[in-house]
């Protein structure tokens, strides 16, 4: 019987997710200043082709959405605000690790760890960002930051050329759930519902900062609807995967 509960509840979460869209655009922000935001990473396929966001936490672990992995991502690409002006650093994955929980975007555990062939090269242009240390508590209406080169409105096809960044203001988990209707357990919200800045198609992977902090994981929207969202923007919540995280990548002392 229980096995059948499980199978329904299942399905039915499974039939709301036609409403969801992976996140990939930054929505109404601005370009990132340069020399800022050094950790930002670009997630490309084996043609140069960027599919996905994610951020530098060690010299040879980045980052991302598990989700990300359906677009076949091959290389990392750091230190570069424009895509268009050459690739700084350009690294080959050497494997990437998906929760093992991981089935769909909507249903949580939407993380994902890119192992680096070889170091990334620290200094002006690149750098790591620090995750908490623990479990931390965002306030209602706290502000912070989500980047990308994601799409900048909705029915554009193709991903911005420069990193953009906007802020956004962090929702009560309750107010999340209550629009949505299903929400996964370790997910953060901010910006989209209430306003009209956060994330689009293509922004997937990349970070939620909270002061300096890489508090979330950018995860899944309302629909694609990017310029005017119904729902609020949802974030994996690192901070409910530090643990995961450490003994994949046996970084446990992260710069």
């Amino acid at each position: 019987i229980m096995l059948g509960l499980q199978k329904s509840l299942l399905l039915h979460l499974l039939a709301c997710l036609g409403k969801l869209a992976h996140g990939s655009h930054i929505i109404h922000g601005t370009k990132a200043p340069e020399n800022s935001m050094q950790y930002m990473a670009s997630v490309q396929n084996n043609k140069g082709q960027h599919v996905c966001g994610g951020f530098l936490i060690t010299e040879d672990f980045v980052v991302s959405a598990a989700h990300c992995d359906k677009y076949n991502p091959t290389y990392v690409v750091l230190g570069n605000h424009n895509l268009k002006n050459g690739n700084h650093q350009k690294i080959r994955i050497e494997n990437k690790t998906i929760h093992e929980n991981y089935q769909h975007v909507g249903l949580g555990d939407d993380i994902m760890l890119i192992k680096l062939s070889k170091k990334a090269h620290l200094g002006h242009m690149v750098r790591t960002i620090q995750l908490p240390p623990e479990e931390i508590h965002l306030r209602e209406n706290q502000v912070c930051q989500v980047a990308g080169w994601g799409k900048t409105k909705t029915d554009d096809n193709k991903p911005a050329d420069e990193l953009m960044v906007v802020d956004v203001s962090v929702i009560d988990k309750q107010v999340c759930k209550d629009q949505w209707g299903n929400l996964p357990a370790n997910v953060v919200c901010a910006g989209g519902y209430g306003t009209d800045k956060g994330f689009c198609q293509g922004d997937s992977g990349g970070p939620l900062v909270c002061q300096g902090l890489a508090v979330g994981i950018v995860s899944y929207n309302h629909n694609g609807i990017c310029n005017y969202p119904e729902e609020p923007n949802v974030y994996t919540d690192i901070t409910k995967y530090l643990q995961w995280i450490n003994k994949t990548c046996h970084c446990k002392h992260m710069s």
